[in-house]
């Protein structure tokens, strides 16, 4: 096999790794692969982000943005097969690649899904409601989100090449910020081929991604207040990058997600006999192997009651014998190598701090078969497990990772002492509890979760459809307090405001509804110049309003009503009872009533470009009407959101008023318009 030149991609423009170039060797072989690292001009990476490529990103809209990343997604689909094949020289099985390059690009498809279904078809995301200040609303604030104006970097750990940079760069980009992506350089030639193939894909604006192979030169000593930093590593590095002067001076937000003393709990209602306990067993022995160890949320430290201490360490030992360690290309092996022989130097050398406070129950790393490979030269352990009796007077096990197939079991003595010893990680990425007690589960999740990024509960009911202790969801936020960092990632469209910042915008309802593309109550009524609904979606616009003509409520209308659907709730028939209501002053008619009368009033009953109802939001009843009122109906375009390439979505803002122009129910209706 050749060596692999890591190049950089750098203003448009691959360059090859320089003579200082660091030599990057197999995990398996121990033999060198590849070589990265060399000269940047940083100022020209972040000008080139910052005048070309941001400007490219903020010009599509949010839906468009969402579309590149399904299309990004679908290539990277297509060729992943190739990812695949290097990744295994990183020492990922077939099963780890589903976690790295699967759930990587899954990502992107989960954000491209959330970008068309839960963003607007607009450059600009609202917060929140409008906030009135004087009685008539003439003036008014809302909260908006815009893109940040530089680039965001990010700079990723070795476990997770592909993964680690797709769940920063789907928010990133849908943000439509530019990303510089500079990925630890032991994994980074699968990076690097997964950077390429997005280029080739054609489908990414100029300037919108660049690729660093190695050092980052000065480039966090340039950057601006516009900018952002993703970091994914130890703690110590995390502490050194955003103690940077010119990112403490700028404000630079700094976002850090660090390895952590994960735990989990076996609840102390489990006996070996549950279906709990195997649950808890399969998920241990998974974190324990999978990317042998090396995950950011994998468990370290495993909680379980003091009678069942031997009886876990037994079925442990059990499921683990059984992990055929080797070559990560053949379908028999179950846990590969770690990524080199540092990192299991490194590991030997952790795990010798936690043999101080606890013994090493199995895994003997001096004796374990390597199945297919050399165990010397490649970066091979076996998975061990540590037993401490007394984790109330130890202090190295609660502070000390070894980041490999390595844990540690502790006993305790009741729910509140799980917790607290869970708590002693000083901050955790991800807790999981494995429990058919949800009054366990609640104490958990009280006692525990402001230190715990994500707490994770599993028990025979959700097991089928579980996600994994170590398995971040796009759509659930990734990071945690304390040692894991202080910071977020992901959360869905949580992620994608972490690049965009929040302004507080205030003027007229005419101002904030031109500013938002979202109708302002206030904001001068657009008169229709027909009725809306025989307009298509392209010809209405925002604001454009009918009121129609008033329709009387009568007595026989409520008992109708009553008697053909069956609803003769007191207030409805009954005028004593409803007078001793302190709600209404008579019999009053159904609210559903009025909903009904309502869409009499404003539907266009002819063939036209509505497609279809598809339901209503934000309803309130918010004053009764009694027999003989008028009621009529106001009807807004509130919001326009394109849907497919035939139809989109309008919001429309309904108003029904009595007589008095008082609001007697309000509600938003959705409705699929052709173009």
């Amino acid at each position: 096999m050749s060596i692999i030149n890591v190049a950089s991609f750098a203003a448009g423009t691959w360059t090859q790794p320089g003579a200082e170039a660091r030599p990057i060797a197999s995990a398996v072989t121990g033999e060198v692969i590849a070589q990265a690292g060399g000269p940047l001009d940083a100022q020209v990476m972040l000008d080139h982000a910052r005048q070309v490529g941001g400007p490219a990103l903020r010009a599509l809209s949010f839906h468009e943005r969402a579309s590149m990343l399904k299309k990004l997604a679908l290539h990277l689909t297509e060729h992943k097969q190739a990812l695949y094949d290097l990744s295994f020289n990183t020492g990922a099985t077939q099963a780890d690649h589903a976690y790295d390059i699967d759930g990587g690009i899954g990502t992107l498809f989960v954000y491209a899904s959330k970008g068309k279904r839960e963003l607007p078809d607009a450059h600009l995301l609202v917060d929140g409601d409008v906030e009135q200040f004087g009685k008539q609303g003439l003036f008014l604030g809302q909260h908006v989100y815009t893109s940040m104006q530089g680039v965001a970097v990010h700079i990723n750990a070795f476990n997770f090449p592909v993964w680690g940079m797709l769940e920063k760069l789907a928010p990133t980009l849908l943000a439509g910020m530019p990303a510089i992506v500079k990925p630890a350089t032991a994994t980074s030639y699968v990076t690097e081929l997964a950077v390429r193939l997005m280029l080739e894909s054609g489908v990414l604006p100029e300037g919108a991604l660049q690729f660093i192979a190695g050092g980052t030169g000065d480039l966090l000593d340039r950057l601006t207040a516009q900018d952002v930093v993703s970091f994914t590593g130890s703690a110590d590095t995390a502490l050194k990058l955003r103690s940077n002067p010119r990112i403490l001076s700028n404000a630079t937000r700094f976002t850090a997600e660090a390895d952590s003393l994960n735990a989990s709990i076996l609840g102390p209602d489990v006996t070996p006999d549950a279906p709990e306990f195997d649950l808890f067993i399969k998920e241990v022995a998974r974190e324990m192997t999978t990317k042998a160890g090396q995950k950011c949320t994998a468990i370290r430290r495993i909680l379980v009651p003091e009678a069942r201490v031997a009886d876990v360490i037994e079925a442990l030992e059990a499921r683990l014998s059984k992990t055929v360690i080797g070559d990560p290309a053949d379908p028999a092996t179950r846990m590969g190598a770690l990524v080199s022989t540092d990192q299991r130097d490194d590991v030997l050398a952790k795990a010798a701090i936690l043999g101080t406070e606890a013994q090493r129950v199995i895994g003997d790393p001096d004796n374990f078969e390597v199945a297919g490979a050399d165990k010397v030269k490649g970066a091979f352990l076996p998975p061990m497990l540590f037993h401490c009796a007394d984790p109330d007077a130890a202090v190295k096990i609660h502070e000390t990772e070894a980041f490999g197939p390595v844990s540690t079991i502790m006993p305790y003595r009741d729910t509140d002492h799980a917790v607290a010893l869970a708590n002693r990680g000083q901050g955790s990425l991800a807790l999981s509890l494995f429990s058919h007690d949800t009054g366990v589960a609640r104490d958990v999740v009280m006692g525990a979760g402001a230190w715990h990024g994500r707490v994770y509960i599993n028990d025979r009911m959700s097991a089928k459809e579980s996600t994994g202790h170590g398995s971040p969801m796009p759509h659930l936020i990734h990071g945690g307090p304390g040692r894991a960092g202080g910071g977020e990632e992901m959360g869905g469209i949580r992620g994608v405001k972490h690049f965009m910042q929040r302004t507080a915008v205030q003027g007229s309802p005419d101002m904030l509804q031109t500013i938002t593309g979202v109708h302002v109550p206030g904001a001068t009524p657009k008169p229709a110049p027909a009725h809306p609904f025989t307009r298509t979606f392209n010809q209405i616009e925002i604001g454009e309003t009918i009121t129609t003509e008033p329709r009387v409520v009568t007595m026989e209308d409520i008992e109708h009503f009553a008697s053909f659907t069956g609803d003769t709730f007191y207030a409805h028939m009954d005028a004593e009872a409803a007078k001793r209501n302190p709600f209404f002053p008579d019999r009053v008619a159904h609210g559903y009533l009025l909903l009904s009368f309502a869409a009499g009033l404003f539907v266009e009953p002819n063939e036209g470009p509505v497609l279809a109802n598809t339901g209503l939001d934000n309803l309130r009843f918010m004053k009764p009407v009694i027999a003989d009122t008028p009621i009529h109906v106001v009807l807004t375009v509130k919001r326009k959101t394109r849907r497919t390439g035939e139809y989109g979505e309008v919001r429309w803002h309904v108003v029904i008023l009595d007589d008095a122009d008082e609001t007697v129910a309000q509600y938003e209706l959705l409705t699929m318009n052709a173009y």
